[in-house]
């Protein structure tokens, strides 16, 4: 299977035979780093709007939440994925979809985990 021919639901059902090249253990985690992220945000969206919806300012924040939730792994997740993939194909590792799609949910559980003990202001 050529990298060109896959698809997000090729992704979601793990039907794509082991990952080789870069470009298919980027795409992988990568995919699967969004969509996580995607439905953590959402998840985190809906709450803050049932909470927030009678705030004149404050009902806009979950639509800033959900933009985040999507810019987010198009900046660091584009990285971060693109590293996990250099180190596996540098190691000639032969890497299985459901592996990538752990390390893609790792990535945004270390983002919630870093978001929520706030390491960062501490700096």
């Amino acid at each position: 299977m050529s990298s060109s021919q896959n698809t997000v639901l090729q992704v979601l059902t793990l039907s794509a035979p082991n990952l080789s090249t870069f470009f298919d253990i980027w795409y992988y985690i990568f995919l699967s780093a969004l969509i996580s992220s995607l439905f953590v945000h959402a998840v985190a969206t809906l709450i803050a709007f049932l909470r927030l919806r009678k705030h004149n300012i404050g009902r806009w924040i979950p639509l800033a939440m959900l933009i985040m939730g999507f810019l987010s792994p198009l900046t660091g997740g584009v990285v971060s994925s693109a590293a996990t993939a250099g180190v596996l194909k540098a190691s000639d590792i032969v890497l299985q979809p459901l592996y990538a799609i752990i390390f893609g949910i790792a990535h945004t559980f270390m983002v919630v985990v870093v978001s929520f003990l706030r390491i960062l202001a501490t700096l």
